[in-house]
């Protein structure tokens, strides 16, 4: 069932109040189960489309499975560092995008091969071990044989090792949703590669860390494990473990007169300032190599941004007073390659200086942005 908008766009209250379409659907429906299966595969709807059911579907007698699949992307968790869980310039080459989510928990790769399933409860309701109940007893009904258990710290192992399922969560006042993955035939070679930071050994930071684990595909067991058979197994067992009835309802999260307020939501979620401006601060301590000189490089990133940069160079390599107006140029700026590239290009362009001077600051430069 495709979930499609009526001529009536919204519903009108008895106090005048508008009422989403979509809360409204639901609640014409009277059903205590619902299970939704996104239409988009961007990960900025899907992630919007989880806060959005989260915020505003009455959920105090309701439960809601959310299935959905997204195309390649790396998403961390609310109180990561990206730059200490990530290889960002390999993401960016391979153009693979960053999200940050709402819940907490670590990094995970997405793509079509990964099914991503969400439970909506009130918060009285939000049980973890019963909702990867459902997960686990689905694949048994698929292949008896499967040897898959949840563990304590609510993951999914395959033969007691392979780690095939990670949990993560956000509980609020009264409704909370707990999510996790599924690895049916995800790209391992990509995944172990974008999940292996750069840069993490020079940064000093409280944010959580990932707990690395041995991952492996349910479809190296069996190929007939797709994600479209388990999405479907996983829904029938939904049904089955909390007697609900429900079909399989598509929604599309990018329908804003389906969902008011839920085009603000996607596009807040993909600012630079949630993504890497949520970060934790950190500092950052290196040694760079730059014309066989030695330089030492400390940096405190606050909230994204540079908020100090000190550099350590020999005297008779590049003048002190150089290296502070360098400095100077990048304190306040995003620790960003981009933005600091274009800070120190102008900064050049309205200092007069030698060809050997530039030159030693453009190495300098691309020193400092290697570790960004």
């Amino acid at each position: 069932m495709i979930l499609r908008l009526s001529n009536r766009a919204c519903v009108l209250s008895g106090s005048a109040r508008l009422k989403s379409t979509l809360s409204t659907y639901f609640d014409e429906m009277g059903k205590a189960g619902i299970i939704l299966k996104s239409a988009s595969a961007g990960i900025f709807e899907n992630l919007a489309l989880e806060d959005w059911i989260h915020d505003h579907v009455d959920l105090q007698n309701r439960s809601i499975l959310l299935l959905w699949r997204n195309s390649p992307v790396v998403v961390i968790g609310r109180h990561q560092n990206p730059w200490q869980e990530c290889n960002l310039p390999l993401m960016r080459r391979l153009g693979i995008p960053l999200a940050r989510r709402r819940s907490g928990g670590g990094t995970v790769f997405h793509d079509f091969g990964n099914i991503n399933m969400t439970f909506f409860t009130s918060k009285k309701k939000y049980d973890r071990h019963r909702n990867l109940k459902v997960v686990t007893s689905a694949l048994k009904a698929l292949r008896p044989d499967l040897d898959v258990t949840a563990t304590d710290r609510f993951d999914i192992l395959l033969n007691g090792h392979h780690k095939i399922s990670g949990t993560a969560a956000k509980l609020g006042r009264t409704s909370a949703y707990h999510h996790c993955t599924l690895l049916c035939s995800v790209d391992r070679s990509i995944l172990s590669s974008v999940l292996k930071s750069n840069t993490s050994e020079v940064i000093r930071s409280n944010a959580t860390l990932s707990v690395p684990s041995p991952v492996k595909n349910l479809s190296d067991v069996d190929p007939t494990l797709d994600a479209d058979t388990i999405m479907e197994a996983i829904a029938s067992q939904f049904n089955n473990e909390f007697g609900f009835d429900s079909p399989v309802i598509t929604v599309d999260p990018a329908h804003e007169a389906l969902m008011p307020g839920i085009h603000k939501m996607t596009n807040d979620i993909q600012m630079w300032e949630w993504i890497y401006g949520k970060t934790p601060k950190f500092s950052v301590c290196t040694s760079l190599v730059v014309d066989d000189v030695n330089i030492k490089l400390d940096m405190d990133i606050k909230s994204g941004t540079v908020e100090k940069c000190v550099v350590e160079i020999p005297e008779d390599w590049l003048p002190p007073e150089t290296v502070n107006e360098f400095t100077s140029a990048l304190n306040g700026s995003k620790y960003c390659p981009n933005e600091a590239a274009v800070l120190v290009a102008a900064f050049m362009r309205t200092r007069s200086m030698s060809a050997d001077v530039a030159g030693k600051i453009h190495r300098l430069c691309e020193g400092v942005l290697s570790v960004m």
